[in-house]
């Protein structure tokens, strides 16, 4: 799937925003990450953190009602009388659900209510005189991270299983021509606070660092030259050093 075919993404705030305030958001992160000097560690986001910590749940997560089925999502079928077809569905990497007398079903990128309407029709193809379908998300597993900054290909990617710092980069594209590699940094929401860490990728390449694991709501910011001037007068708006503390 490509990054510019997800409209939205689940942010660290735990609020699902469309691409136009996603930019928004990433503008004000970019602020906590400027410094001097292209090739270099520094800044105030802290480096080696011994324990960066987990996001928090996802069941702490509410999503909007356009929200869109990813691989992997957990959803919930009731369909009325019939508790037989009525129960816990994941969709696969495939992007499609099994279910009994209809069979596989494409689920990926519809809404709920979507789902719900493309299985009526289905069923009431010989199985189901007017059903009534009704369908949820238990849990949304698939979702998305964020890759900005100096990167050949930023925008949104999914999170399909484990997914590292490094390939998440790799996903974007690598770091372009102005970036600085040695100042990447993370920004996550663990306990209900943004927080974030630094790291080298250069040291991570080398295996003299760990690849640190990233995940769905992760905003990931590569450091350059090119971020610097984009950002400038967005950076100079906006009081971003308090937004993200504690870093």
């Amino acid at each position: 799937m490509s990054p510019d075919k997800l409209e939205q993404s689940q942010f660290p705030n735990g609020v699902a925003v469309t691409m136009s305030s996603a930019i928004a958001m990433v503008s004000l992160i970019l602020g906590v990450f400027v410094l001097t000097g292209c090739a270099s560690r520094g800044g105030a986001i802290p480096y080696d953190v011994a324990d960066f910590g987990k996001p928090d749940p996802i069941s702490q997560t509410a999503l909007q009602a356009d929200y869109t089925i990813a691989p992997l999502d957990k959803l919930t079928v009731q369909v009325f009388q019939v508790t037989e077809l009525s129960g816990t569905y994941e969709v696969d990497l495939t992007g499609r659900i099994t279910m009994p007398f209809i069979g596989s079903i494409r689920a990926v990128d519809l809404t709920a209510d979507q789902l719900a309407q493309e299985l009526k029709t289905r069923f009431s193809q010989g199985y189901l005189k007017n059903p009534e379908i009704g369908v949820g998300v238990a849990e949304s597993r698939g979702s998305v991270l964020t890759v900005e900054g100096s990167v050949k290909t930023p925008g949104v990617y999914p999170v399909i299983g484990r997914t590292t710092l490094l390939q998440a980069i790799a996903r974007s594209g690598g770091v372009d021509e102005y970036g600085n590699p040695k100042r990447v940094a993370i920004f996550r929401q663990v306990d209900g606070q943004r927080m974030a860490a630094a790291f080298d990728v250069t040291t991570i390449r080398s295996g003299e660092a760990p690849d640190p694991e990233v995940f769905r709501g992760d905003i990931i910011v590569v450091d350059g030259n090119n971020v610097r001037r984009a950002w400038r007068d967005t950076i100079q708006a906006f009081p971003i050093f308090q937004i993200f503390s504690p870093l």
